[in-house]
């Protein structure tokens, strides 16, 4: 039996295996009988008083606080009512008080199994509402991430290995494997393409495509290689090429990983450099720049919720203040760009990488088993031989993405400025400054924006084709959808990607991972305990803007909390704050780099035109080199009290010496 052919087999009995132990999982999930959920009793009011609305999640996690919701609507007698949850023993779990017109939020903890509660006024109602939940233990809710990626990993198989995931997390949430299956298709691959954002990411994708493929079959394509052949001459130089541009789109992640990877992928084929190598230098720009230069689509998200949480905690501190003196002490991002920028200017590698280099200079920049994510080298996309090859026809299209990217979000970022009354959105660009200037792209819409750009860098590559009669418009839509249909298998994996964060978001995988990991901290060791939780809750999801979402509103209180405790002057209390919000947001970006359900990490495959496990097999043990140097050269050594340019400095000579150690050219 052939390698491929087994694994598909084993494979498949491991799926029937995970139907087969299913209902072991439940029973695992649940200490008392299985009884079927207890329809709500309707409560009887008194005098017409309205009866109680309750939600509560569909599952719960053992021990954890959940948040359960009571309306008594607006017709309510008294302004304010006490209510109370009880178990079946008739013990009090959980208090509060229904307001009139407002909903009302009482935190829950049960242990594991199912549990029939109710939920009652007491004063107004003469029979409580009945709730009946069901809580699993918190193990079990990495279950689903870690089954996709396992599965992933060993097999090379990204798709059925999702799917997997979502069923197993699909069947913890409605405890059932049949019903799982049938929740996979109907509600989360469903609401995973139900989602604004997720369907402008496809669509934005899909005009990329569309454009690179018109630009291919153009000779835009060839003739920008021509154009940048003086300068890409050798693999040095065409790596150090693509870690420029990666430094130059700045402003976001996703442009710059669509656009770096699409440009460049024509440039290191004809280097003999291999797409892994090319999707890892894609990848390890992308996402890291955005995050720390001083205008990007994240900074605005990260200035937010760092000014939340300093609200939180009554600081007066200026939110993007904070952000810049924060910076230095992003270890991660900063030492990920200088050691791609070592990589692609020493030529070693080590590791799977090397083996993948060794494989390009015989002339295979992809392995004979990979299954790359777009194919832009059908015949259908290449120019005839005849064709005119201009590099204008492609740095032409590329051009506009940028520039339509860029003049939205500015566009759309005073706009939503001004409708907020931020004096800002009055001020002119050189009155801005860099952090007026953030705030406004901060705020801008980049899903929007890059819709606007993609669509428009399509257009104008078709009528630069059409212009110039080297197609026809037949011709040029033809290899429009033509580029539409290599991302194919790109928009499965991100779906499916999507899927599986919701079923983590329903099964509260994040809430685990944070309380299970946060215990009792010592100030000194806090950064780098945030950095792991952080990484290991990335890993886990897939997400590093949820994951920042999660865990700055913890971290910032977290820190001022065990400084305030500790005794330390303000002065120490302020650095060990910066420390924790770097390191929410290095760690973050770690554990996305390292997850093959990260949808950044897809895009960088799609773009790069590389098998998707191979770019996450390649990428992962210089993501974890560099992450190691960055924990103890950088949080744990700043934690007691060295400076961060030190351990920087540190860092990326602790890096040069691994990559003269270890690696080793790949030339011939």
């Amino acid at each position: 039996m052939s390698g491929r052919p087994a694994r598909a087999t084993i494979l498949a009995a491991i799926l029937v295996l995970v139907a087969a132990l299913a209902p072991a999982l439940r029973a695992a999930a649940q200490s008392g009988p299985a009884a079927p959920p207890a329809e709500p009793a309707p409560a009887s009011p008194i005098d017409g008083a309205p009866p109680l609305a309750v939600e509560a999640p569909r599952v719960l996690v053992a021990g954890l606080a959940h948040e359960v919701s009571v309306d008594a609507g607006p017709d309510l007698a008294a302004a304010s009512v006490p209510i109370e949850i009880r178990d079946a023993a008739g013990s009090v779990l959980a208090r509060g008080a229904a307001e009139r017109g407002a909903r009302t939020t009482l935190e829950l903890r049960v242990p594991s199994g199912r549990h029939e509660l109710t939920v009652a006024a007491p004063a107004h109602y003469q029979r409580p509402v009945g709730l009946s939940v069901r809580a699993i233990r918190g193990w079990m809710t990495i279950l689903p991430p870690a089954f996709a990626i396992l599965l992933a990993l060993i097999f090379r198989q990204v798709i059925p290995a999702l799917v997997a995931g979502v069923w197993l997390g699909a069947g913890l949430v409605y405890d059932s494997a049949f019903g799982g299956a049938l929740r996979t298709v109907d509600r989360y691959i469903v609401d995973a393409l139900s989602d604004g954002d997720h369907i402008s990411i496809v669509v934005f994708s899909m005009f990329l495509g569309g454009m690179v493929g018109v630009m291919s079959r153009a000779g835009g394509t060839a003739g920008l290689v021509d154009a940048l052949r003086p300068y890409a001459t050798t693999t040095r130089r065409g790596q150090l090429v693509t870690w420029f541009l990666g430094l130059l789109v700045f402003f976001d992640d996703y442009a710059n990983t669509l656009v770096v990877g699409n440009t460049m992928r024509p440039v290191t084929d004809r280097l003999r450099i291999s797409r892994e190598k090319l999707a890892y230098i894609v990848d390890s720009t992308a996402a890291p720049v955005a995050a720390i230069f001083l205008v990007s689509t994240w900074i605005g998200y990260e200035v937010s919720l760092i000014g939340d949480a300093l609200k939180a905690i009554g600081s007066e501190q200026d939110a993007y203040s904070v952000f810049l003196q924060a910076i230095p002490y992003n270890f991660y991002p900063i030492l990920a760009l200088v050691f791609g920028f070592m990589i692609a200017w020493t030529g070693r590698d080590f590791g799977p990488m090397r083996a993948a280099e060794l494989r390009a200079a015989g002339g295979k920049v992809l392995a004979d088993t990979a299954v790359p994510l777009s194919d832009f080298d059908s015949h259908a996309l290449q120019p005839r031989d005849d064709q005119p090859r201009r590099w204008i026809n492609a740095l032409g299209p590329v051009a506009v993405v940028l520039v339509v990217t860029f003049g939205a979000l500015w566009l759309t970022g005073r706009a939503s400025l001004a409708d907020a009354g931020d004096p800002l959105a009055e001020t002119g660009v050189f009155g801005l400054g860099l952090g007026g200037l953030g705030s406004v792209l901060g705020a801008g819409d980049s899903y929007r924006a890059l819709l606007w750009a993609s669509s428009a860098g399509c257009l104008v590559a078709i009528l630069l084709a059409v212009v110039q009669r080297i197609l026809s418009l037949g011709q040029a839509l033809d290899a429009m959808l033509g580029g539409f249909k290599s991302m194919v298998m790109a928009f499965v994996i991100l779906t499916l990607a999507w899927s599986i964060a919701q079923v983590c978001t329903d099964l509260n995988t994040s809430g685990f991972m944070v309380s299970t990991l946060s215990d009792a901290l010592d100030p000194r060791v806090l950064s780098t305990l945030v950095f792991l939780l952080a990484a290991v809750t990335a890993f886990a999801t897939g997400s590093s803007w949820g994951t920042m979402g999660i865990l700055i509103p913890l971290a910032v209180p977290t820190a001022y909390g065990v400084a305030q405790s500790a005794g330390y002057s303000a002065e120490a209390s302020h650095v060990i704050l910066l420390g924790a919000v770097s390191s929410v947001l290095a760690g973050a970006i770690f554990g996305d780099h390292c997850s093959p359900i990260s949808d950044t990490t897809v895009l960088s495959s799609m773009s790069s035109g590389c098998d998707h496990v191979d770019h996450v097999r390649t990428q992962l043990p210089y993501a974890l080199v560099v992450a190691l140097v960055g924990t103890v050269l950088g949080e744990l050594l700043t934690g007691f009290g060295v400076s961060p340019w030190i351990a920087l400095a540190a860092g990326s000579v602790v890096l040069f010496a691994i990559l003269r150690l270890a690696g080793r050219t790949s030339g011939p």
